[in-house]
């Protein structure tokens, strides 16, 4: 009967139009989908199938390169979610992750058709293409901080977008040739290292070899035929391998479930580009995954394993007891095979195995029995926390972005607190990182670190099973220098986040000064103060200078990028419309004492500036010089001798920019000066010379020397610090008395 009917011809009638066939193939598209879902409740399928009936509506009639209708790719993007088993809410942004983008949808319309939780979902997904950047860097990088701010807030935000990103590259051979490089390296430094950081090794070594694909497609299908061919070699011994061992865990009551490995194409690229190795030495293209029952099985295993093919030295790894930062828990260990072949095997639990391929995806894969197993720091959820951290601290999207590029690489090192508390943090962190790891509070007033019970500068890097205990003072602030050293973009965030409070506050400070030094020049003994009557004075300058507050003007002052003088006078004759008149007398002495070429009042220098006062390395001004001061534009106020050569040319061509700056009658703290010692080369030379420092109480900061060393005269270049030109009179003095020493005399812009 059926081979009948199959040979009856059907009536002839017009063809499908191309709507009705796009039609059906989104509709085949989400059948398949649906058959994934039968996890969830009815009421949440049908929850689903509203946002599908939506988005196909939004879709219509937008087609992708490959020809197929548009909503073919949300649907792929939720399956590839159900496989994940996320919860409707998920499913749903999912299907209307293009929506808001492509369709002109807003986040309203979202939240009226389907809630809040599904709008902010979609929402976090959003690219900022209503927003105008000035490069397409700037515009990715904002986007990547919002997506991975609402990653911070939610995961499900970015596991969204891996399956979205696993989509677009599983189809970009159907895009234009051109962009495939663009997107593949955007994959390669941005969503492979994100899947990786948070566990999803399965999805990470896809985006990796689908990216390799597309940058290198010729290198990819040599290698790729490679491995076909060993694999064809290899087969004998890996079941060889496997029926060993099975009768080995069979023997001692070992249940388990026994799996090939292939290295992923990818990872034997830049393991054979790093090591300048060619395909045949290679040796762990294959390995073995041994899944048992419970972490004492795991054990038990690895003793038999041992037992039965010698252990290479150097090669175990135990990811059981210390978990990596991702949450990946296993007992690696490589071992000598049947051939002398090097094989690694992985040892897991069956929940290990599920976090080592799902990563933070395995939370909504366990049962629902195993629901209540606790999450938290090793399914990623501490890196997470940190974002939001890090985004309290920098504000600015290519910055933050800056920051957590050095975070996503999860190679980590792992060290312990004094009361035991383990901590991972990247390769190469030091203890300043360790610090700011434990508490920014902690990491701000550091002064020093002990490592194992012995003082180390602070610019250490950590090892495995360093035990770090931090010491700190209320007094201490994070020095400028540590930026150079630091490994984590939670360290660097912190440090530049308290800078920059700091050199605000210190600027404001000192533009109020300034301007107050340059409205007295006018005639005016005071500034507006901050009470209400004075309130609509500053707002109307503010409007005048395009500064939105009072301290904001204040801090353009200090920091170069106003002139104290046009303000002041713009200050004094709004005053003056209101009735305040110039003190004539004032106006007088003002102008009388002022210096021809600065008039903007004195700043007295104590050392304790900090970020708001430089003090120029050309010349090293130091108590007792003579001094002025330059305002430069954005950089405050720089200090220079009043003989600096450096200065004096910046005086010839700026000179409305120079201040009157006078010294303290008692400086706070002790300053560098640069000095050049010629000596008589000799054994212990710079050691006299050292001591002869010492004893006249100058710290050496830097020593520089040429490399002189078949010379019977070599000039040595300290910078050391004094307290003021006198002592810096009986430091030479010291030093000319010295034995060997034939010069000594302080280094300046035009001698030195």
């Amino acid at each position: 009967m059926s081979s009948v009917l199959s040979s009856t011809p059907l009536p002839a009638g017009p063809p499908p139009s191309p709507q009705l066939a796009a039609a059906n193939a989104a509709a085949a598209s989400f059948a398949a989908l649906e058959a994934k879902l039968d996890y969830l409740d009815p009421s949440d399928v049908e929850q689903v199938r509203r946002a599908y009936r939506f988005a196909d509506t939004a879709h219509l009639g937008q087609i992708r390169h490959s020809g197929e209708p548009y909503i073919t790719h949300p649907i792929a993007v939720a399956a590839q979610c159900a496989e994940w088993k996320l919860d409707a809410h998920a499913l749903m942004a999912a299907l209307l992750h293009d929506a808001m983008e492509d369709c002109g949808v807003t986040k309203a319309d979202l939240v009226e058709q389907f809630s809040t939780p599904v709008a902010e979902l979609v929402d976090g997904l959003t690219k900022l293409d209503k927003l105008q950047f000035t490069t397409r860097e700037e515009n990715q990088a904002e986007s990547f901080r919002k997506m991975l701010l609402a990653m911070a807030r939610d995961v499900r935000v970015i596991l969204i977008k891996l399956a979205d990103r696993t989509h677009n590259m599983r189809t970009l051979s159907d895009m234009p040739r051109s962009k495939w490089g663009r997107i593949s390296t955007e994959t390669l430094e941005i969503y492979a290292p994100i899947a990786h950081r948070l566990g999803l090794n399965q999805t990470y070594r896809e985006l990796e070899d689908l990216a390799f694909r597309h940058l290198k497609p010729w290198r990819y299908s040599i290698l790729s035929k490679a491995v076909g061919r060993a694999r064809q070699r290899r087969r004998d011994l890996i079941q060889k391998v496997q029926h060993e061992l099975e009768t080995a865990l069979d023997e001692a009551g070992l249940s388990a479930r026994i799996v090939g490995r292939e290295k992923a194409l990818y990872s034997i690229y830049t393991k054979m580009n790093e090591k300048h190795l060619s395909f045949a030495q290679v040796n762990d293209l294959y390995g073995v995954r041994v899944i048992l029952s419970n972490t004492i099985s795991c054990y038990t295993a690895m003793g038999l394993l041992h037992q039965l093919y010698k252990p290479v030295p150097g090669r175990f790894k135990d990811y059981i007891a210390i978990p990596k930062i991702n949450g990946y828990q296993s007992l690696h260990t490589t071992l000598v095979g049947p051939a002398s072949v090097n094989i690694e095997f992985q040892i897991r639990t069956e929940p290990m195995d599920l976090v080592a391929e799902s990563g933070v995806a395995a939370h909504w894969l366990y049962k629902a029995g195993d629901n209540d197993r606790p999450q938290g720091e090793h399914l990623g959820t501490q890196w997470l926390q940190s974002l939001l951290d890090i985004q309290d601290e920098t504000r600015d999207a290519a910055e933050f972005w800056d920051h957590i590029k050095v975070d996503l690489f999860p190679d980590a090192v792992y060290v312990f607190t004094p009361k035991g508390q383990i901590m991972a943090l990247p390769q190469g962190a030091t203890v300043v990182d360790f610090a700011y790891a434990i508490h920014s509070n902690i990491g701000d007033h550091m002064v020093a670190a002990k490592v194992n019970g012995e003082q180390v500068p602070l610019r250490s890097e950590l090892a495995n099973g360093d035990v770090i205990e931090i010491i700190t003072a209320s007094v201490s602030a994070p020095n400028p220098a540590w930026l150079g050293f630091v490994r984590t973009g939670r360290a660097r965030s912190s440090i530049r986040h308290h800078l920059k409070a700091m050199a605000h506050n210190e600027s404001s400070q000192l533009g109020e000064k300034l301007l107050a030094q340059a409205v007295r020049a006018e005639g005016l003994d005071h500034l507006p103060g901050l009470e209400p009557v004075d309130k609509p004075i500053w707002e109307k300058l503010q409007r005048f200078t395009g500064n939105r507050t009072r301290d904001e003007l204040l801090t353009d002052i200090g920091l170069g990028k106003r002139s104290a003088n046009m303000v002041a006078k713009r200050l004094v004759t709004m005053l003056a419309a209101q009735g305040h008149k110039p003190d004539a007398l004032l106006l007088t002495r003002e102008r009388y004492t002022a210096h021809e070429n600065l008039s903007q009042g004195a700043v007295t220098l104590d050392g304790g500036e900090n970020t708001s006062v430089k003090y120029a390395t050309c010349c090293r001004p130091i108590p007792g010089d003579g001094v002025v001061g330059y305002l430069g534009r954005g950089e405050g106020l720089v200090v220079h001798t009043d003989e600096c050569a450096v200065a004096r040319r910046l005086q010839h061509k700026d000179a409305e920019r120079f201040i009157t700056v006078a010294w303290a009658d008692e400086p706070v703290r002790a300053f560098e000066v640069g000095l050049v010692v010629t000596v008589v080369n000799g054994k212990g030379v710079l050691a006299r010379v050292a001591v002869a420092l010492a004893e006249a109480e100058a710290d050496i900061i830097h020593l520089g020397m040429a490399d002189e060393a078949a010379q019977d005269a070599l000039d040595l270049r300290f910078v050391v610090t004094v307290r003021d030109k006198t002592h810096l009179d009986a430091v030479l003095r010291n030093l000319r008395r010295t034995h060997s020493v034939l010069r000594a005399s302080r280094i300046t812009p035009a001698a030195g």
